[in-house]
């Protein structure tokens, strides 16, 4: 069973967001992996409007990337901390795949490199 870092826009409309990403980590599961959302599990312990409280969020997300095989990003935008992880795991060599929603769910996209994920993102101005 692959450990799957799920990666997924947060900020905004946080109650569409999080429903989102409960989706997405639902998806995961369907795949037959295990999946690990910071964002679902750290802003119930931390206040996200709080500046150090959501830099200390991100910061322990992106220490539990290196314990996943995979990242995977759902939706169709990149936000700012997705791109971090992004970046992140490009430095550690971990995988990445986009996963975009269609008519009959989630399709998964190739595993890309790290450098290829970061490449990718660069040219489509997500950084």
């Amino acid at each position: 069973m692959k450990r799957i870092y799920v990666a997924s826009p947060y900020a905004g409309d946080v109650e569409q967001n999080a429903t989102f990403a409960k989706q997405a980590c639902r998806h995961v599961m369907n795949e037959g992996h295990a999946c690990f959302a910071p964002h679902l599990l750290y802003p119930s312990i931390l206040d996200d409007s709080q500046p150090h409280q959501r830099q200390a969020g991100l910061d322990m997300g992106l220490a539990m990337l290196s314990a996943c095989d995979e990242l995977w990003c759902y939706g169709d935008h990149i936000s700012h901390g997705m791109m971090l992880e992004i970046e992140q795991a490009a430095r550690l060599g971990i995988p990445t795949r986009r996963v975009l929603m269609q008519e009959n769910g989630f399709v998964i996209g190739n595993a890309r490199n790290p450098q290829q994920a970061q490449a990718l993102a660069m040219a489509m101005g997500m950084c």
